[in-house]
């Protein structure tokens, strides 16, 4: 029996999608000929594959059973299209991507560059959005996946750890601190503090590595709490107090010589950064390979 791949992809579209119009949409086909190419799989297969009523259409036991079957074959295609794109470079499309705050801001944009250079004929939309906004988008298949702080917990969504980061003790140059071969918390302490809100992915992974290690983040002399890490670093230049941040978000400000990005004797905050994507739904080419980059590529070198 040679199953008829592409008959295959229409019958998997058609049980993601719950209805024939909405399968034939996606796939840029008329109705009528999807319809025909589901029943020619069934009666290729000797099986019915869905229960048809006028207002819906369901699964037979047969076609459950053939669902997985479906999505890996696809997904092997894809896979295998991706491998061979690698060496011509010539792999197109059209990536819509959702990043939270640091990560859209600071990290993306010296990694686009590069993934552009590679792969110049995939065009990228780019949404900086907060993480409940990037779930809802990917949930309405807006976005192909986003890259969040944090895991997502939400049973349609699926979060793959794709990036890490560090967080640093930020301080300005003309600091007594920037003065120390050495900074210990209790020297940190002393001083006053300008942080994200609370919520923030970048304050959590903050309090709850300084809770691991003994300290009670309630006794930091927070003197602002600001809603971005760009008014962080403004407020950190102007010399209203320390911060901790992802070394990423102050690479241009360390090498202009403003601020310095130094570790604290015995902790290190870090975190990674999530892909989050729709379990039911297969990621285009475009976004397959992004997330490969991400996963294979040195990315210190940019970041």
């Amino acid at each position: 029996m040679a199953i008829n791949f592409h008959q295959l992809h229409i019958f998997y579209t058609v049980a993601e999608k719950g209805s024939f119009s909405s399968a034939a949409q996606a796939l840029h086909m008329t109705q009528p000929a999807v319809t025909m190419q589901v029943q020619s799989l069934e009666e290729q297969l000797g099986v019915k594959l869905f229960v048809r009523t006028t207002k819906k259409i369901e699964l037979t036991e047969a076609g459950r059973e053939l669902m997985p079957y479906a999505r890996r074959s696809i997904e092997l295609i894809q896979e295998t299209e991706s491998a061979m794109a690698s060496y011509c470079h010539k792999l197109t499309g059209r990536l819509h991507l959702g990043a939270s705050l640091t990560v859209g801001e600071y990290m993306l944009p010296r990694l686009l560059g590069p993934f552009n250079e590679e792969y110049p004929q995939i065009s990228v939309s780019l949404k900086v959005i907060n993480t409940t906004q990037i779930v809802e988008e990917i949930a309405q298949h807006t976005l192909n996946f986003g890259l969040v702080e944090a895991l997502v917990d939400h049973p349609d969504m699926q979060s793959d750890a794709v990036l890490s980061d560090e967080l640093k003790l930020i301080v300005p140059s003309g600091h007594p601190l920037a003065k120390q071969t050495k900074i210990t918390m209790e020297d940190a302490l002393s001083y006053p503090f300008v942080l994200r809100e609370k919520g923030s992915g970048t304050r959590r992974v903050m309090e709850e590595e300084l809770l691991r290690r003994g300290v009670d983040p309630r006794g930091m002399r927070i003197v602002m709490e600001l809603g971005s890490t760009g008014a962080v670093k403004s407020a950190v230049e102007a010399n209203l107090g320390l911060s901790i941040l992802s070394q990423s978000a102050v690479k241009h400000e360390v090498a202009l010589g403003i601020v310095q990005a130094r570790e604290i004797e015995g902790i290190r905050f870090t975190r990674s950064f999530y892909a989050v994507r729709l379990k039911s739904a297969l990621l285009p080419m475009a976004a397959i390979t992004f997330l490969e980059f991400l996963r294979e590529r040195d990315l210190n070198k940019w970041l």
